[in-house]
C-alpha cells in the first residue's frame, strides 16, 4: 500500500520506544537471588525480552535449569515467578529511557493527524508504569498490553483490535516494532510491517524477519512518513 494510506502507527514498546533491558534484567536477577539462584549475566537476559515477562522469566529459568538439573526439584517456577513480578514492579520505569529521536518523531507524526497506538506483550501494569515514568503516556490514544486480549502478538487479533479501536482497518495501519515477533504480528493482520535494527529480537538481525520498511531509528520513520505525504500532497 502507499504510505500516504496509512492512518495509524502502531508501536512496539520495549527495545523499539524505549531501552527497558537494565531493569528488566535487575528484576530478573533479584528474583533469582531470592531463590538462591546466582544472577546471570545483563546481556543473557536481554535476549530472552519479546514474548511478555512471565514468558522471558520461564525461558530464563529453563536456561538456568539446563545447568543445574537438580534446581528442577527444589526450585518452585511460580514461585521465581512471583518475585520477578513482586520486584518488576519495583524497577519498572527508574532506568527506561526512551530511545534518541522517540518523542520528536511522536510528536511530528501526532501533529499530522496519524493515530498512534502502543502494542506490546509487557503486562498492562507495567507498561503503563514505563509509559508514564518515560513522560510517552501522553502521546497515545491506545495502549494494548500482553494481557489485555485473549491472545497477544504475534496473533492477528492484537493489530486487528489495534484497527477497529481507532475506527480504521489493518490495512491502513503501519506497525513499527525491533523483532520478529511484531514482524508477524504486521503481516498476521494484514498491516505494514516497520522495523528498527536496535532493539533486542534475541540478538538476532530483525532484517532477517523480512520487514517491508527498516528504518535507522524512529526520526527516520518519522521522515519518511510527513515526505511521502508532503510530496503527496504536491503531486
Amino acid at each position: 500500500m502507499n504510505d500516504l494510506a496509512y492512518d495509524i502507527v502502531s508501536f512496539d514498546l520495549d527495545g523499539t520506544l524505549v531501552d527497558t533491558a537494565d531493569e528488566i534484567a535487575e528484576a530478573a536477577n533479584r528474583a533469582l537471588e531470592a531463590h538462591g539462584i546466582g544472577r546471570r549475566p545483563p546481556q543473557e537476559i536481554t535476549l530472552l525480552i519479546g514474548a511478555g515477562t512471565r514468558e522471558l522469566m520461564m525461558r530464563l529459568l529453563a536456561h538456568v535449569m539446563l545447568e543445574d538439573t537438580t534446581l528442577a526439584h527444589v526450585v518452585s517456577i511460580d514461585g521465581v515467578l512471583a518475585s520477578f513480578e513482586r520486584h518488576y514492579a519495583a524497577t519498572a520505569g527508574t532506568t527506561a529511557r526512551p530511545y534518541p529521536g522517540t518523542l520528536e518523531a511522536l510528536r511530528r507524526l501526532q501533529d499530522a493527524g496519524l493515530r498512534l497506538a502502543c502494542v506490546t506483550n509487557k503486562e498492562g501494569r507495567h507498561a503503563r508504569r514505563v509509559l508514564e515514568a518515560t513522560g510517552l503516556a501522553p502521546w497515545f490514544e491506545l495502549l494494548v498490553a500482553g494481557d489485555t486480549l485473549p491472545e497477544k502478538k504475534p496473533h492477528p487479533s492484537v493489530l486487528q483490535h489495534v484497527a477497529k479501536a481507532l475506527g480504521s482497518a489493518c490495512d491502513r495501519l503501519a506497525h513499527v516494532g525491533d523483532s520478529a515477533i511484531d514482524v508477524a504480528s504486521a503481516r498476521n493482520a494484514g498491516a505494514a510491517a516497520w522495523a528498527v535494527p536496535y532493539g533486542y529480537n534475541a540478538g538476532r538481525p530483525v532484517s532477517e524477519a523480512g520487514p517491508q520498511r527498516l528504518f535507522d531509528d524512529l526520526a527516520a520513520m518519522a521522515e519518511h512518513v510527513l515526505s511521502t505525504r508532503r510530496s503527496g500532497a504536491l503531486a
